[in-house]
C-alpha cells in the first residue's frame, strides 16, 4: 500500500511544486513506484512532467467529479506516473459543500494506492479545501522552506491547520519535517534562517530535516524542458542535495 505525501507551504514560490518533482524523481531511481497528484490549479507540476494537459485528457477534476475513475486518469511519462490538473480544479472550493467534501480525494486514491509505493501530491498554498483533502488523505507531510524569515512565519500557521486535520479528519497524520531550500551555508542569511528554523521545529516539536537544497538554474532548466533530472544533470549539486535528503526521509522510515 502506497505511502502518501503531501508537500505543503502557506507561503507561494518556496519550491513547493520543485521538491515535489525532485522527490518522485529520485524515489523512482531508487526502485520505487511513484505517482504524483497535480493538486494545485496553475499545473505547474503537471508541465514539467510533460503530462498531456490537452482537454481530451482526464484531470485530477474529472477524478474527483467522478467523471472518471482514477486509473484512467493516470498518465506515464518519460519522468513519473501522475494525475495531471488544470485551472477547473480551482472551482473546487465553491463547487463541494457537502459534509464529508474533506474526504473526497481520500476516497478517490484508495482504488490505486496498492499498485504504488509512493504517492506525492502538490498542493495549492491557499489553506482552502484543495489542502485540506490533501491533508486527509496523507500519512506525511513535507515542508518546504526558503532559508528566510518570512518564509519560515508561515510554518506556524500550516501548523495550526494541520494540527486540526489530526484532531479531526486523520489523526495518523504526521509531519515528516521541515526542510530548507536556496540554503547558502556560507551566508549569514542563511545560517540565521537554519537557527530560526531550528528553535521553530523545537517549539513545534516537529524535524528539522539535516540535508539542506542549493539553488541552480539546471534544475529549473530540466523542468522547464521536461526532463527528469537525474538523467539531465546527474553531478549538479541540487541533484546531489535532493539525493541526500531523500536517502534521510528514507533513513528515517518514510
Amino acid at each position: 500500500m502506497a505511502r502518501i505525501i503531501s508537500l505543503a507551504n502557506q507561503k507561494g514560490g518556496v519550491g513547493k511544486t520543485t521538491s515535489t518533482n525532485a522527490i518522485a524523481v529520485c524515489l523512482k531511481h531508487r526502485g520505487f513506484r511513484v505517482l504524483c497528484i497535480d493538486f494545485d490549479p496553475q499545473s505547474n507540476l503537471s508541465f514539467s512532467m510533460d503530462a498531456d494537459l490537452s482537454d481530451k485528457s482526464p484531470k485530477i477534476y474529472d477524478v474527483l467529479k467522478h467523471v472518471v475513475k482514477c486509473r484512467h486518469a493516470i498518465q506515464r511519462t518519460p519522468i513519473v506516473d501522475i494525475i495531471p490538473t488544470d485551472l477547473l480544479l480551482a472551482g473546487l472550493e465553491l463547487e463541494f459543500t457537502t459534509r464529508g467534501r474533506e474526504f473526497i480525494l481520500k476516497d478517490c486514491l484508495q482504488s490505486i494506492a496498492s499498485y504504488y509505493d509512493y504517492i506525492l501530491i502538490d498542493t495549492p498554498p491557499e489553506l482552502g479545501i484543495l489542502t485540506i483533502n490533501a491533508f486527509t488523505a496523507a500519512d506525511v507531510i513535507l515542508i518546504p522552506c526558503l532559508a528566510d524569515g518570512y518564509s519560515l512565519q508561515g510554518v506556524l500557521r500550516l501548523h495550526e491547520t494541520i494540527g486540526r486535520v489530526q484532531s479531526y479528519l486523520n489523526p495518523g497524520l504526521r509531519i515528516g519535517g521541515i526542510f530548507l531550500v536556496r540554503y547558502y551555508p556560507r551566508e549569514e542569511l542563511s545560517r540565521t534562517a537554519r537557527e530560526t528554523a531550528a528553535m521553530i521545529a523545537q517549539r513545534l516539536q516537529v524535524p528539522l530535516l539535516k540535508s539542506t537544497i542549493r539553488h541552480s538554474n539546471v534544475i529549473a532548466k530540466a523542468h522547464n524542458l521536461q526532463k527528469d533530472m537525474i538523467a539531465y544533470a546527474p553531478g549538479n549539486i541540487v541533484v546531489k542535495d535532493y539525493i541526500a535528503l531523500v536517502d534521510e526521509l528514507l533513513k528515517g522510515g518514510l
